[in-house]
Parts: C-alpha cells; structure tokens; sequence
C-alpha cells in the first residue's frame, strides 16, 4: 500500500531568479561583492524593512549606499525580497535574492526596477 502523504525526498521546489549583468571583473572580484544589510521593525509576519545599507569592501558596495532613492525602493519591499546578493561569476556580475517555493516564486516590477537600478551601477564601477 503507498503512503497517502509521503516525505519530501528528492529534489524540493525551490527556485530562483538570477539577473546577469554581463562585466569582465578581471582581478577586482572583492570590488563586486555586495549583499543587502537590513535594519527591521516587528515580529514574524508583521515584520518591515526600515532601512536598507550595503554590505561589501568594494566600490559596488559604497555606490549603492550612496543611491538613497535605491535604497528607499528596496525598503518598500517584503523581508524576503528585500535580501538581495550581488557577486561575480564568469564574465558577469549576478543579481539574486533568497530561494523561493513556488507559490512565493515571482518578480514584480518593482524588483525588476531594483535589479535594473543595482545592473546600472554595476554597469558604471
């Protein structure tokens, strides 16, 4: 008789968003890294984003702190989607937040203003 509720074994449904930036970093790897440093307010559901800051030794990262209006965006945004990554791969730059399940899994336009505005400034470092 097969279980009516088996356990979760195998690959989970859990996916993300990458958004690649095609740039050459050369030796200046440490230049691109930079991850979402987040201040909140709450508990649980009810916790908000209150203000935004960059983490990272390299420029990136002090560019994006200086985009306060970048960082207001960010801040109107869920916990989740607030967290976002950017490092260096092969020939490019990659934009990525926290993994997702599927019900959860989607970009708003608003997140994809975010990612184009972080692409910009990677753009110009």
């Amino acid at each position: 008789m097969q279980d009516p509720n088996p356990l979760p074994w195998g690959a989970l449904d859990r996916y993300q968003a990458h958004f690649i930036v095609r740039k050459e970093v050369g030796q200046g790897v440490s230049n691109y890294l930079a991850r979402t440093k987040l201040t909140t307010s709450g508990h649980f559901a009810s916790k908000t984003v209150v203000k935004v800051e960059w983490d990272g030794n390299g420029s990136l990262a002090t560019r994006l702190n200086q985009d306060n209006e970048l960082n207001e965006m960010i801040a109107k945004q869920s916990v989740n989607d607030a967290i976002i990554f950017v490092e260096p791969t092969d020939g490019a730059v990659r934009i990525r937040n926290k993994w997702k399940n599927h019900l959860d899994f989607g970009i708003t336009k608003e997140l994809f203003e975010i990612y184009d505005r972080i692409a910009g400034h990677i753009k110009r470092v």
